[in-house]
């Protein structure tokens, strides 16, 4: 399962993380661009594995496993960076702080719906919700690194605002869709058989 391309770009993607971060800890304007390079590039993977797994039936239960844990740990890691370095304006914490707590509501939600096999497709919306969001924290990554006639800051923040609009919606219609289940037992597993008696010994 480790070989296959979709689950290649999804562990491409987690090993992404922790250079994102090491480019906070490197002077000049060049890290800042080498950051939203790698972090462009993570989110074309998150793309690319589900099309390809689609396109080849890859599908696997590693990459159903390891695909949200890469969005989240890549988005999760770029919003904290970019708020304890003080690269985004305090009012724009309440929209990151909105996105990360979706994020955990909707996983904790996955989960239980998980235990009674119940799916909750991905809607259009959020889709474009995961767009605007990705394109949002790119450029806040660049920020002031920017070319200077352009307030590339102000226009990260203001898509981020847009993203955290969308991420309310989106998680509203993910809990009431999953408010139904709510009272749902999980459905019991079949017994195992019981073992073959062994034939007796005729003495």
């Amino acid at each position: 399962m480790f070989t296959t391309l979709p689950n290649l770009l999804t562990l491409s993607r987690i090993l992404a993380v922790p250079l994102v971060v090491a480019t906070f800890y490197l002077p000049g304007p060049t890290a800042r661009w080498v950051a939203c390079a790698l972090f462009t590039v993570a989110g074309i993977t998150d793309w690319l594995d589900g099309h390809f797994a689609r396109r080849w039936q890859q599908h696997s239960e590693l990459g159903r496993f390891l695909d949200p844990i890469a969005d989240k740990l890549l988005v999760s890691a770029a919003l904290f960076m970019l708020t304890a370095t003080d690269r985004m304006s305090q009012p724009t914490m309440l929209p990151a702080l909105i996105i990360l707590m979706r994020e955990i509501l909707v996983s904790g939600l996955r989960e239980h719906l998980a235990g009674i096999r119940v799916g909750v497709p991905v809607s259009r919306l959020a889709k474009w919700k995961t767009g605007i969001q990705m394109v949002a924290i790119g450029v806040l990554l660049v920020g002031d690194a920017g070319p200077s006639e352009i307030p590339v800051r102000y226009i990260g923040e203001f898509m981020l605002w847009i993203a955290a609009l969308l991420t309310l919606v989106t998680g509203y219609d993910y809990l009431r869709a999953g408010l139904s289940h709510m009272d749902a037992t999980p459905t019991p597993r079949p017994a195992p058989p019981p073992p073959a008696a062994e034939p007796r010994r005729v003495t």
